[in-house]
């Protein structure tokens, strides 16, 4: 699945990745279509701290939880894809790249 993010850019979900992130993160399962809007508009999006090739997509979802972040974090390069997406309450330190004003 092609996705597109809030630079322009096509991100990849690959079924090997969505596969994954269903079984490491079950509760990831029925939000599946708002990932692109995460992508496309969301709150933060920092540079990974471990791995600068890496960025965390956050946007905050009131009825997740309660009110949680829905994190998407994505491998920037010649075919940038998704790593993995999950649920959380911390942002991640990090340089912020872009912030919703």
């Amino acid at each position: 699945m092609l996705l597109k993010d809030i630079f322009r850019d096509t991100i990849d979900l690959t079924e090997e990745r969505w596969s994954h992130i269903t079984r490491e993160h079950p509760e990831v399962g029925i939000y599946k279509e708002r990932i692109e809007s995460v992508l496309l508009s969301p709150d933060y999006v920092k540079k990974s701290f471990r791995d600068t090739e890496v960025l965390l997509y956050y946007k905050f979802y009131d009825d997740i939880f309660n009110g949680k972040y829905f994190l998407v974090t994505v491998r920037k390069g010649l075919r940038s894809f998704i790593l993995t997406c999950y649920i959380t309450d911390i942002i991640k330190k990090g340089e912020t790249i872009w912030e919703k004003k």
